[in-house]
């Protein structure tokens, strides 16, 4: 039975990321999202542009490769950890990943919505509908536990102080975290369109060059390393196992920024 959505802005950009994962799954395999192929195979859209935008594409499995290890990594060394993923979208990590005790998908109502429709969740994944710039205290039940926090894929589409908001509220939440955070260079913002996203009407408005840019916005927060998704891109595009090694490329690309707090 076919699923209809009907979205548009950035939450109609999960549908061509999901879209992005599924595809990889199924032809090339640098990664293996069995869930997001399922999720595909549900859907009623028209991935036509997802489908010919290699570059968002490219993006999305380089990003999904980097993340992935650097999450797995973090739960290997804090079992028991709680993880909240912001802007959840159709993410399926909390499938692929081993040893949290409590994975939170956090995204606005409307997004939820959709999720919870197709992919209902129960036990130790919960859902969670409200803005990330919200402070909803008891959200998040566990207080103790080493709590990790992911933020992919959204902050290039909101404003500094928007940024500044969400870490303000992780900061009051959480004693001591590790956040994992997607930034765009803002070189890229100004200049970068992809067909996908233009078509949902989404649009990048936000960036910043590298970790300790984004340190001096955040008070209370440490950058204690920062990776390129080039690293990522090697792994199914050798030829970026070279251009890895010029400045320039890994300044323009992505890069996932981990930021402490209380450590």
């Amino acid at each position: 039975m076919s699923e209809t959505i009907n979205l548009s802005g950035v939450p109609e950009t999960m549908l061509q990321t999901v879209y992005a994962r599924a595809k990889e799954t199924k032809t090339r395999g640098a990664i293996h999202d069995d869930k997001a192929v399922e999720l595909v195979d549900k859907l009623h859209y028209d991935f036509s542009l997802a489908d010919k935008d290699a570059a968002m594409s490219s993006g999305v499995i380089a990003r999904t490769i980097v993340l992935d290890h650097l999450v797995q990594q973090y739960l290997t060394a804090h079992p028991g950890a709680v993880v909240v993923n912001i802007a959840c979208g159709l993410d399926t990590r909390c499938y692929r990943m081993q040893g949290y005790s409590h994975w939170y998908n956090l995204d606005l109502p409307e997004t939820i919505g959709v999720r919870a429709r197709l992919l209902p969740e129960s036990g130790t994944i919960s859902q969670i509908a409200q803005s990330t710039m919200e402070d909803r205290g008891g959200a998040v039940a566990e207080t103790d536990a080493p709590t990790l926090v992911i933020i992919e894929g959204l902050t290039m589409y909101l404003t500094q102080e928007d940024v500044q908001q969400i870490f303000a509220v992780i900061n009051k939440r959480f004693a001591k975290t590790t956040v994992f955070v997607e930034i765009m260079n803002s070189m890229v913002v100004k200049n970068m369109k992809e067909k996908s996203i233009e078509g949902s009407h989404a649009k990048f408005t936000w960036g910043a060059k590298n970790g300790i840019e984004l340190q001096a916005l955040l008070p209370g927060f440490t950058c204690t390393g920062e990776h390129s998704l080039v690293e990522g891109m090697a792994e199914f595009m050798p030829v970026y196992k070279a251009l890895g090694k010029i400045p320039v490329v890994r300044n323009i690309s992505n890069k996932i920024i981990l930021m402490e707090k209380g450590n």
